[in-house]
């Protein structure tokens, strides 16, 4: 049921549930990354990888104000990821003094290799880790989870 906005006191069920899911999701974001990895990119690369496949083409400042990070580091990173082939740059055709990133077909197959491995490990895992009854059970919960997503 929905719960009373109104009410000021978190109950003792309700406080447990958050920090249980907050380390839980921590825990589970950690060991579905291990999975995908052969690694030699590190986490930082990778999450910035998978922002440009998001954003399709995107500036490096652009790219630092989503990641939340400072755009020397951006760069950085970016630099890195070239170096890999996994990125190219090429000049903003709105504006010829900023370049635009975008992923090499080297950097596509990698975020869905990435996205695939880490998707079959998660189903391998379902499949031997929980009866039928528990997968069900799970497929319930994230219903419910899901609410936490909605606005």
């Amino acid at each position: 049921m929905a719960h009373d906005e109104n009410a000021s006191e978190i109950s003792g069920s309700a406080a447990r549930a958050a920090q249980e899911l907050r380390v839980l999701i921590g825990r589970l974001r950690r060991r579905v990354r291990e999975v995908a990895g052969d690694d030699a990119l590190t986490p930082s690369q990778v999450s910035a990888l998978t922002l440009v496949g998001k954003h399709g083409a995107a500036t490096a400042s652009a790219l630092a104000s989503a990641e939340g990070v400072r755009p020397q580091s951006m760069a950085a990173t970016l630099a890195a990821l070239e170096q890999h082939g996994l990125i190219r740059r090429s000049p903003d055709p709105a504006d010829g003094r900023r370049q635009l990133v975008t992923l090499t077909e080297a950097g596509q197959d990698r975020i869905a290799g990435d996205r695939q491995a880490r998707e079959e490990w998660l189903a391998r895992a379902l499949q031997d880790r929980y009866t039928e009854a528990e997968r069900r059970t799970v497929l319930e919960a994230l219903a419910l989870l899901e609410r936490l997503s909605q606005p």
